[in-house]
């Protein structure tokens, strides 16, 4: 388990930019056989991936929480971004095709990854967050997630929002979660920009080309700085920080969220004209 703290957004302005990287940039969360995990102490979220191959992969951090099991005080949200794979939630069975969304509510003590196919394994990819109230462990399937259209091609944003965990999805203590695909041609998110001062937030950026990069900006809306991200790496964002980002090509995003506010009425947006 990897520990990332929280930073002063006074201090980043001083930040290189490989200390911007090495504060903020995920670079490597999947290795085949492995669990990769990274604690933030933004929101106390830890962000993580798994490729399970021939051996199933318990998910387990060891004494890094200080707890007896890895979701004694922790709910966790599990999305497949690879090939079909299950999850064991206490000798129950959940399959994950890709795209598809599992969460786990707190209390469940043995969870492990599986590939159904060990030669072409699964990808899977997960935030988790402390909770303080149980709620059941369910999957939604993306055929069965309802999608939200915004943008335009004129605005190069046409995109398609699928909602997994939050109110009126998937139920949960404090954790939110839910992916963003961009049409062909279209390469802006999160544009006109917002900050919400309540609940950090984390980006997995995947479904690139290997030569394709996300210029990711962050940082103060008045004194933004900006990333370049490749596929399958993923950004910590700090609540005073705006998250938006422009790629080479189109590609698709899983954004995690926890806090103060369990809803999406608490956004402050930026006009362009404040932007720096």
């Amino acid at each position: 388990m990897e520990f990332r703290y929280a930073t002063n957004p006074e201090d980043m302005k001083q930040y290189t930019t490989d200390k911007l990287r090495d504060e903020f940039l995920i670079e490597s969360l999947f290795v085949e056989g492995e669990l990769k995990m990274v604690y933030s102490h933004y929101d106390r979220v830890v962000v993580g991936g798994v490729i399970p191959t021939q051996q199933e992969i318990k998910l387990d951090a060891g004494d890094a929480l200080r707890t007896e099991y890895f979701l004694e005080r922790r709910e966790i949200g599990i999305v497949n971004i690879g090939p079909a794979g299950k999850v064991v939630v206490d000798g129950e069975e959940f399959t994950l095709n890709k795209r598809d969304c599992l969460y786990i509510g707190l209390g469940k003590e043995n969870v492990t990854f599986h590939s159904e196919d060990p030669s072409n394994p699964a990808k899977l990819y997960f935030v988790s967050a402390n909770a303080h109230k149980e709620y059941p462990t369910k999957v939604l399937p993306i055929k069965d997630a309802e999608p939200t259209r915004l943008g335009s091609d004129a605005e190069s944003n046409n995109r398609t929002i699928y909602k997994y965990i939050h109110a009126d999805g998937l139920q949960s203590s404090q954790l939110m979660m839910g992916m963003t695909l961009l049409e062909p041609n279209n390469m802006w998110n999160t544009m006109p920009a917002h900050v919400h001062d309540r609940r950090a937030e984390v980006y997995l950026y995947f479904d690139m080309e290997e030569e394709s990069r996300v210029f990711h900006f962050m940082g103060r809306p008045d004194e933004t700085r900006h990333m370049l991200v490749k596929n399958e790496q993923a950004i910590l964002s700090p609540p005073w920080s705006i998250h938006s980002g422009v790629g080479t090509n189109n590609y698709t995003f899983i954004w995690a969220m926890a806090g103060e506010n369990y809803t999406f009425k608490d956004m402050d947006f930026v006009p362009m004209e404040d932007l720096k």
